[in-house]
């Protein structure tokens, strides 16, 4: 609540559907104060506009699309809020894929930070039994966030998984460089997210050692192409969603 009592909302709408989903959602509304965060590079269009409409009225929500945990429990939850953590969380859900062919993965995107908190707390709020069948009540949750991560955990830290929940976020750390590089910077990459899986994931353990060893290495060699060419290199310029 801001100091007059009115009801704030925090969007996050992860592409150009999603944004004038919100955007209408916004302008439709009374007795709110809507504050919509977006960026103006070009992004990916992961949602049509049917689904878009679904995804911000939700404000929260399973991208099924992106996860492979259908039928079972996932082994790990990789949520996001932002469009350049969205990117980042795609990306490692892919190295995983490609990694642990048999590690499931849930992808979860929210839209509106407001659903984080119980209902009791916001009007947006998702229950307590809404909230654990999204990010499980026992599962390592991985979130990728573009504000600072003790935002999240203050949203969360009434639910009963908050404490698998570890987030990844702005850290003020950048300078004049490349948009990988700033990320990289602020452990928000997506190498860092699969190392934070490979970390909190017990069934990886030591089988994961070769696979940690070879995102530190790419890590160097990212740091050492930014030095000599000052541009990201081409498999992070030219990722795409493989699946």
């Amino acid at each position: 609540m801001n100091k007059k009592g009115d009801v704030v909302r925090l969007y996050l709408p992860p592409d150009a559907n999603t944004l004038l989903s919100v955007v209408d959602h916004c302008l439709r509304s009374r007795n709110y104060v809507n504050v919509i965060v977006a960026g103006k590079q070009p992004e990916l269009q992961y949602l049509d506009m049917d689904a878009a409409v679904k995804h911000c009225t939700a404000g929260i929500g399973i991208w099924d699309w992106a996860s492979n945990d259908q039928g079972s429990e996932p082994d790990v939850v990789m949520a996001c809020a932002g469009d350049v953590p969205i990117f980042e969380t795609l990306a490692a859900t892919d190295l995983l894929r490609q990694q642990f062919s048999d590690l499931k993965v849930r992808v979860v995107n929210v839209v509106d930070l407001m659903t984080l908190q119980p209902a009791s707390e916001h009007p947006h709020g998702i229950s307590d039994r809404e909230f654990d069948t999204i990010f499980t009540t026992d599962k390592p949750i991985v979130f990728a966030y573009h504000g600072y991560p003790w935002l999240i955990h203050r949203l969360t830290y009434r639910r009963t998984n908050h404490k698998n929940l570890h987030v990844r976020g702005y850290k003020e750390e950048g300078t004049t460089t490349t948009p990988f590089d700033m990320v990289v910077r602020n452990d928000l990459d997506r190498f860092h997210l699969v190392q934070d899986v490979i970390d909190r994931v017990p069934k990886l353990g030591y089988v994961a050692a070769y696979a940690k060893q070879a995102l530190r290495d790419k890590l160097i060699e990212h740091h050492e192409y930014v030095t000599t060419y000052g541009i990201d290199m081409p498999e992070i310029r030219n990722w795409k969603w493989p699946y």
